[in-house]
């Protein structure tokens, strides 16, 4: 398998190298593994921007830490003959409690960007949130798995318009759920983001908001600068329900203040999530502010997790405590990156 060249503004001259393929195919045993694979052969400027926390980068690592200080208290002799996975949420059965979370730029990792992501989500039986800020339009999305099962993650911008028509698009394309991101009332600090000066390559573009803002500067992660809406308050939840019949989960709930709000204004689910650690330095880790969300809105809404899950028992100790479900964005990230050409 022959080199893959990003060659553009900012990955001028770089590719990305990839393992004789059956040396890649018998090395890869774990996450980590195919993390490390990521960090290696994927352009410098790219392996940043997606393993980026903001500031200190305390709340991206602490959400993995704090899984290894949750232990279990393991019971013998119990009939494990018969396995089943399957879970629901929101009332679609998925094959297992692990969904994609929207994370944006997917073609930095590979060409075919979202619309792969779409695809294994629906061979694995699974939900995918596709994000705003996708490479690949929402109909290119839908049109590379028909029938998967899908939800919008929407951010809010001050041209309410923009917003309002991604999500009756979405809607029309047969997405099932709209996930409002409630963390990002502006972009944080992400140091090497700083340091590379990252921007898209020229021949990148968010496809959903091509023709949404005027001007040509598009410096802030392929955006204008202060393009997102920083005035959103829990009265938008309204506004969106005015918009959509989608059920409407909101994402990045920390705390059981939030999580109350959240079940009065009407969501039918919550994300616990502190964005990957890429928004709010020194915000608790998720798993740590789980337990505190799931007892505040006691059974009335679906609560799901995302950050720091990396391994199967990470899993289990988020449903254990009282997650429907979680999501994972980074790692599905890794697993475009090693894609060759193959599906994901």
């Amino acid at each position: 398998m022959g080199p893959l060249c990003l060659g553009s503004q900012g990955f001028d001259s770089v590719t990305i190298k990839r393992f004789p393929e059956h040396l890649s195919a018998m090395a890869m045993v774990c996450l980590l593994d195919f993390e490390a694979y990521a960090e290696k052969y994927l352009p410098k400027i790219a392996w940043d921007f997606f393993a980026a926390g903001s500031d200190e980068c305390s709340t991206r690592d602490e959400n993995i830490l704090a899984y290894k200080r949750i232990h279990f208290r393991p019971r013998m002799l119990r009939d494990v003959s018969m396995l089943d996975t399957r879970t629901k949420i929101l009332g679609t059965e998925i094959s297992f409690p692990v969904g994609i979370a929207p994370t944006g730029f997917h073609q930095l990792a590979w060409p075919d960007g979202e619309k792969s992501t779409a695809r294994a989500a629906k061979a694995m039986g699974t939900c995918y949130i596709a994000s705003t800020y996708s490479t690949c339009s929402l109909e290119e999305i839908t049109a590379a798995a028909p029938g998967g099962f899908r939800w919008f993650q929407l951010y809010i911008h001050r041209n309410r318009a923009v917003s309002r028509n991604l999500v009756q698009q979405a809607e029309a394309l047969g997405f099932q759920g709209l996930v409002l991101t409630a963390d990002l009332p502006y972009t944080g600090k992400r140091r090497n983001d700083v340091r590379n000066g990252f921007r898209l390559p020229p021949h990148m573009k968010l496809k959903n908001l091509e023709g949404a803002f005027e001007g040509d500067d598009r410096s802030e992660y392929g955006l204008p600068p202060n393009s997102l809406d920083p005035s959103v308050t829990w009265d938008d939840i309204y506004w969106l329900q005015s918009l959509t019949h989608l059920p409407i989960v909101i994402k990045g709930i920390l705390t059981k203040e939030d999580a109350e709000l959240a079940v009065r204004h009407g969501v039918q689910g919550i994300i616990v999530s502190n964005h990957g650690g890429r928004q709010l330095d020194g915000a608790p880790a998720t798993i740590d502010a789980l337990v505190e969300v799931v007892e505040a809105v006691r059974g009335r809404v679906e609560v799901y997790l995302d950050g720091g899950i990396r391994k199967g028992s990470d899993v289990l100790k988020a449903l254990a405590l009282g997650a429907k479900c979680v999501f994972i964005g980074r790692p599905a990230l890794w697993g475009l990156a090693y894609k060759v050409s193959k599906e994901v």
